[in-house]
């Protein structure tokens, strides 16, 4: 009897432990499913945030407006500064703007014919403009959404350090707005000018 009982307990003993060895198989088979669901999940994610990001990201760098043009002074749209000589100090009846991607040039024709261009970096470097034995500095900064470019200016003259502030920006297409504010022997002076291009 002995003899007859062993073989069934062997049994038994494999066939136990070979369903156990079996439910951890599955068990794994299960999580490494899981696992590769989750990981494809993840890469889906992935893949749609660059499609989403990527292109937004792009057009903000586009999308920087464009001053490029001739532009005349329009008076009767623009709120002239007091004191006289404002149309000479904030650029004139008429200027040319060059505007590239890192460098925008601003140029001027004096009463005596002769051409003068004013640089000003766009990447946030400080560029420095010479007017006879004066220096100006300026530093040009897009807005967020890179509708409007605000330039600050410091000038020394005598040794009076004078800091004035434009902020250009374009009402459409065909109309280029400048808010100037800069400082005026009995203080602050601030002026809106209104460019039509032609």
């Amino acid at each position: 009897m002995a003899g007859g009982f062993i073989p069934l307990i062997y049994s038994d003993t494999c066939f136990f432990t070979l369903n156990l060895n079996l439910e951890k198989m599955n068990k794994q088979i299960k999580n490494l499913q899981v696992s590769g669901k989750s990981l494809m999940r993840l890469l889906a994610l992935t893949v749609m945030s660059v499609f989403i990001i990527l292109p937004a990201n792009i057009n903000a760098q586009g999308s920087k407006a464009n001053f490029s043009g001739t532009w005349t002074l329009n008076e009767s749209k623009s709120t002239l500064p007091q004191g006289g000589g404002g149309r000479q100090r904030m650029g004139g009846r008429e200027f040319t703007i060059t505007q590239e991607a890192n460098l925008l040039t601003q140029t001027r024709t004096g009463q005596d014919g002769t051409a003068r261009a004013t640089k000003y970096a766009l990447d946030g470097t400080e560029s420095v403009n010479a007017f006879g034995e004066f220096e100006r500095k300026s530093t040009a900064k897009w807005s967020a959404d890179g509708k409007s470019l605000t330039i600050t200016t410091k000038s020394n003259f005598n040794g009076n350090e004078r800091t004035s502030t434009e902020v250009w920006s374009l009402v459409d297409a065909k109309t280029l707005s400048i808010v100037s504010t800069r400082q005026g022997q009995n203080g602050e002076v601030k002026s809106t000018m209104v460019y039509d291009k032609k």
